[in-house]
């Protein structure tokens, strides 16, 4: 939601990029970025939470997938809230996506330019979290939430060429994710992907890493970061609207306060 409202601002500017990584929820909302659709990804949220059809414990426990595989991914998007996927296919942006191949425990980076069949499943599996959502199996891999193996992909964007960056992060300045004991429970639930369980195990460490690494570019003028000024108080699976509203407005603040610097530094050359 935060990232929805600095994303919106960025499209009433008219600001364009040559490229966008999405990983989890950020994937998500970042498609309505390229398909041209300002709050898109709210209005879903906002119209659907609620719906037993669309997500919930009902749905978990009748499929195993806590968002409806069907219904979430690709009649909501298709039939009822639909993505332009015309102007997603015709603008020039890349687009990618961070999954997380359960076999091996490592990220997986999609390159997606249609909002097709295929495309809207690769979208499902960056944000199928472990324990509420099955494997998607894609292109001969079985994948989950894109999060587990790569939270912050800046060094995988700079690999394929992307030099300067804006980078969108949900938590404020100076937060360090602690050690968690998650992994025991996917050890039990994902029990025939045991590369998952030590994955999560360590995912304090590499989400740490990475962005100890943001911060190195943010200082060395590279990147240009957006935090939230504080935490917010949002569940994964928020029901709250309320709550939804309030931080999106939280990035619509967020991206209006930050826009000059934004500006300056995407038309500084050096």
């Amino acid at each position: 939601m935060f990232t929805e409202g600095v994303l919106n601002v960025f499209m009433e500017r008219g600001l364009s990029f040559d490229g966008l990584v999405g990983v989890s929820a950020g994937a998500l909302f970042g498609c309505g970025y390229k398909s041209h659709q300002q709050r898109r990804g709210l209005k879903c949220n906002i119209r659907f939470i609620g719906d037993p059809k669309y997500m919930g414990v009902l749905q978990w426990l009748k499929t195993g997938n806590y968002s409806s595989a069907e219904y979430a991914y690709h009649i909501v998007p298709t039939e009822l809230e639909p993505i332009d996927a015309g102007a997603f296919a015709e603008d020039p942006m890349d687009f990618y996506v961070v999954c997380t191949d359960v076999e091996t425990g490592e990220p997986v980076y999609k390159k997606i330019s249609h909002c097709d069949y295929n495309g809207l499943e690769w979208f499902r599996a960056t944000a199928s979290m472990p324990l509420v959502s099955k494997p998607v199996e894609l292109e001969g891999k079985k994948l989950l939430d894109g999060g587990m193996s790569d939270s912050i992909p800046l060094k995988f964007f700079q690999s394929i060429g992307y030099e300067k960056n804006v980078v969108v992060l949900t938590q404020p300045k100076g937060y360090r994710k602690e050690p968690s004991s998650f992994y025991k429970l996917l050890k039990l639930y994902h029990r025939d992907y045991p590369q998952i369980a030590e994955t999560m195990r360590q995912r304090h460490i590499m989400y740490n890493a990475e962005i100890e690494y943001v911060e190195e570019q943010e200082r060395l003028g590279k990147t240009f970061v957006i935090y939230p000024d504080e935490a917010l108080h949002i569940g994964r699976m928020e029901q709250n609207k309320e709550k939804m509203l309030a931080v999106y407005e939280l990035g619509r603040k967020k991206g209006m306060e930050l826009l000059p610097d934004i500006l300056a530094f995407l038309s500084n050359k050096s």
